[in-house]
């Protein structure tokens, strides 16, 4: 049994049984990938999958559980082999983040810069997706970037990062535009809205809030991204709700931003960290630029599980940029 083979396992699975895409993810071609297979199969002395003539059909029940603790070995050595970087002073690597686009677009470039001009050997990978998708993607990802409205999220080490509110885009003429206070819920109820695909689910933050309200908001549009947001604003379709850091410069000069109403609470980014996961230190860097309050040390002794995490309050966006700035 070899690490190879156990790679080319967990590739299978995670392409679906697709031996063709499992193939590419590893970088290898198909007869080795399915010789190799088969050689981990006699040593084991059972089928690893189901089969249906040449394909493969299902993982068989014993295939589960040698994938399990395939995916656990080939953390570990992951988890070795980036220990041994950091002691060697290795600054050259991949960094994966998985994020939403809001994250992608207007928060990570300032951040992923940084970390380019310290580590320029270092290469930046995003996986984008929308909120109820990036916790899915940490499999694949050192970290992943979600934003709550107060729930914690699960999956992995959570490390809250910075807060931030909602604030309503509107067209110069629309009736909200010419308020000079943030709208209420019932005011704002009585307008077509839009705003994240999350805004949808009935647990969400703003469903619950309008109904705390007694009134139901009306989502004309959903989408994922920010700047589709306002792409819609501009067409008449309504008042665009989205996250501040959206907001801002030359860019929507043409558009009136006013504060979201109180009732809508605010919004936690955080780092999630798969458990045991040892993070390169450029991946520290990158987490200390997005939250300089915390402290390096303790973020590794917490990941290393040597510590019970004990966070300090996350800034707001404003606090944050203005110390980043300064």
């Amino acid at each position: 049994m070899t690490l190879t083979q156990l790679r080319y396992l967990v590739a299978i699975a995670d392409s679906g049984l697709n031996i063709t895409q499992a193939a590419e993810r590893v970088h290898a071609t198909q007869p080795g990938l399915s010789k190799q297979l088969k050689q981990l199969e006699d040593e084991l002395g059972f089928q690893l999958f189901t089969r249906k003539g040449r394909s493969l059909e299902s993982i068989a029940p014993a295939g589960v559980r040698v994938i399990e603790h395939a995916r656990k070995v080939l953390a570990e050595v992951a988890n070795i082999r980036s220990y041994a970087a950091n002691e060697r002073g290795e600054y050259s690597g991949r960094l994966l983040l998985a994020t939403t686009h809001t994250q992608a677009r207007y928060v990570l470039p300032p951040a992923i810069a940084a970390i380019k001009r310290e580590f320029p050997q270092v290469s930046v990978d995003l996986l984008a997706a929308g909120d109820s998708d990036v916790l899915g993607k940490l499999d694949q990802a050192d970290l992943a970037l979600i934003s709550t409205a107060g729930s914690v999220p699960q999956g992995g080490v959570a490390v809250p990062l910075f807060r931030w509110r909602r604030v309503l885009l509107v067209q110069n003429g629309h009736p909200l535009a010419g308020l000079q206070r943030a709208p209420t819920l019932v005011e704002l109820a009585h307008h077509a809205l839009i705003s994240y695909e999350s805004s949808t689910r009935t647990d969400s933050s703003l469903q619950r809030a309008f109904a705390g309200a007694g009134v139901t908001p009306q989502i004309a549009m959903t989408a994922r991204d920010a700047n589709l947001i306002k792409t819609y604003v501009r067409a008449g379709l309504g008042a665009g709700l989205l996250a501040e850091m959206a907001i801002g410069g030359r860019e929507d000069a043409d558009l009136r931003i006013l504060a979201a109403p109180a009732e809508i609470p605010e919004c936690i980014t955080w780092a999630v960290i798969p458990r045991g996961r040892v993070l390169r230190d450029y991946a520290l860097s990158l987490l200390h630029w997005l939250a300089p309050q915390l402290d390096r040390r303790d973020l590794r002794r917490v990941l290393e599980g040597n510590q019970d995490p004990n966070w300090p309050p996350p800034p707001g966006w404003d606090e944050l940029t203005q110390s980043i700035a300064v």
